[in-house]
């Protein structure tokens, strides 16, 4: 791990990609002695999720307490054989509102455990977007943050809260470990989306570096749909000179919200905001760099799933190495693997683009609206 800093007593390695990952967090799950916290959206039943399943199965087998939470929906297709081999072990397994329907819409379905957080031994603790599941032979442009030291402990009260929620709903048995402490902190912070306390925190995070950003606002995320207080704070910025870099998906994973995207962009090209679309293979990065001295990694998109529906975790860090680090990966980024969207661009002007755009954001509108969320959403 080369990439690694020391910030406010905690220690912090940024990861690219799943190569970089998941070796390191079997390799870490392997040297779990007390317990492990998994929190995912999708646990793929392929190399990857085989890989991390055997970790765990491993840990549990020699008395490490293990329990893994995945999302009901993002994860329906969990290979029941593996739920087998999870109790046999004696790996504690969750699911996060666990759907039997996948096609009735309902606020409530929405509501989804978009996190992507493990905690070990109250020592160690990762966050970001990558989900577990492989990464095919162009991997996903994605990253998640090591981290040992204070804000490891406040990740592990984080997720053994949502675990005895859960539990508590379910009701099976909550969690008995020692109850930990909270990090004291403000150069690196957890900030939390819930439906109760925490509904808006990540988007006044971004909002506010970004109404006070002086020189230039670096932006990689994979669903962006912002709403129009977010867009008017972009554009804002841009007008006044800041220069504001959108790094989005050039290959679409879903396919409505990508086309909904793109109905944003005359808008925002003609205020003056760069956007650039990865060609490669799917951007999945939640990431975005501020005037270098401010970073976020984390699980959050920025469109109204994300933002107003989803349980999300994103990690702030106030410091120039680390926001420098991630600003330099993201622009190799752009200037190897991403093609500049123009105002004249097909994907822009074209008669069949624009159509499909305007229908893909309407219907996206009609969605928020039969959930019962006004407009302004988006």
């Amino acid at each position: 791990m080369s990439d690694v800093f020391q910030v406010e007593g905690n220690e912090l390695a940024l990861l690219q990609n799943g190569a970089a990952y998941f070796p390191q967090l079997c390799a870490d799950i392997d040297a779990a002695h007390h317990f492990v916290y998994l929190e995912t959206y999708i646990f793929a039943a392929d190399q990857t999720g085989r890989a991390v399943s055997d970790a765990l199965q491993r840990a549990a087998r020699r008395g490490v307490i293990v329990r893994v939470l995945m999302d009901g929906f993002g994860a329906a297709d969990f290979l029941p054989v593996w739920l087998d081999e999870f109790k046999s072990a004696g790996v504690q397994v969750h699911f996060f509102r666990r759907e039997l329907y996948r096609f009735k819409l309902r606020r409530h379905r929405l509501r989804r455990m978009h996190r992507k957080l493990i905690a070990i031994d109250g020592e160690l603790a990762y966050i970001g977007g990558i989900n577990i599941i492989d990464d095919g032979v162009v991997p996903r442009f994605d990253f998640a943050v090591r981290l040992s030291g204070a804000v490891a402990v406040e990740i592990h009260a984080v997720m053994r809260r949502m675990w005895n929620a859960v539990a508590w709903a379910s009701g099976k048995r909550m969690a008995r470990d020692i109850s930990p402490g909270h990090a004291v902190g403000t150069r690196v912070v957890v900030v939390l989306r819930d439906n109760l306390r925490h509904r808006r925190d990540i988007e006044r995070a971004y909002l506010k570096q970004i109404s006070t950003a002086m020189r230039e606002v670096v932006i990689a995320n994979a669903y962006f749909l912002p709403g129009r207080i977010f867009r008017r704070t972009l554009i804002q910025a841009a007008r006044r000179g800041v220069r504001v870099v959108l790094l989005l998906q050039g290959r679409a994973e879903n396919r409505l919200l990508h086309y909904a995207t793109r109905a944003l962009y005359v808008q925002l090209l003609a205020a003056g905001i760069e956007i650039y679309e990865y060609q490669p293979g799917f951007l999945h990065a939640k990431v975005a760099v501020v005037d270098g001295t401010w970073a976020t990694v984390g699980s959050s998109n920025i469109d109204p799933f994300s933002l107003m529906l989803a349980r999300e975790a994103n990690l702030m860090v106030f410091d120039a190495a680390f926001s420098d680090c991630l600003r330099d990966k993201l622009m190799t980024a752009i200037a190897c693997n991403a093609v500049r969207i123009e105002a004249d661009h097909e994907n822009v002007r074209g008669w069949g683009s624009h159509i499909l755009a305007r229908l893909s954001y309407a219907t996206v509108r009609m969605v928020i609206g039969v959930l019962g969320y006004g407009r302004s959403v988006i």
